[in-house]
């Protein structure tokens, strides 16, 4: 099984997180699922360098790496791959920015982030935020 190292940001702005929804994936289990937005660690780069680089070039914002507060890591299976996802929350300053990689975005109050259909990846960090531990 493929294993992938991922680092994800959870943005805050007036106490609401940024949730994202995925388009359509080759993994049906994936498709159209609400996520944290990030992506892959490139050989040699940091999750934090490679949060910075996603950001800028997913969502056209630019933020200062040591803004990121290390949230926790998530270890997941798919049924194609695993996945090492690595969590960051950043309080960001505005709401602007572009839709480039995802169909549709929500900014909701902790409470709601459970309303979603999260990716199985991202639920445990959802209920975490949410101060639910299983």
């Amino acid at each position: 099984m493929t294993g992938i190292e991922v680092s994800a940001a959870i943005l805050v702005n007036d106490d609401q997180i940024l949730c994202l929804q995925r388009g359509e994936n080759k993994h049906d289990y994936i498709s159209y699922k609400f996520e944290f937005p990030g992506g892959k660690l490139e050989p040699g780069e940091s999750a934090v360098e490679a949060l910075s680089r996603e950001l800028t070039e997913e969502m056209h914002i630019e933020l200062d790496k040591s803004d990121f507060e290390y949230f926790m890591t998530v270890f997941h299976r798919y049924p194609d791959f695993a996945i090492a996802l690595h969590a960051y929350i950043v309080q960001v300053p505005s709401r602007e920015f572009d839709l480039v990689e995802h169909v549709s975005f929500q900014w909701l109050d902790i409470s709601k982030l459970n309303s979603l259909d999260w990716a199985g990846a991202d639920w445990p960090i959802v209920k975490r935020l949410m101060g639910v531990i299983d």
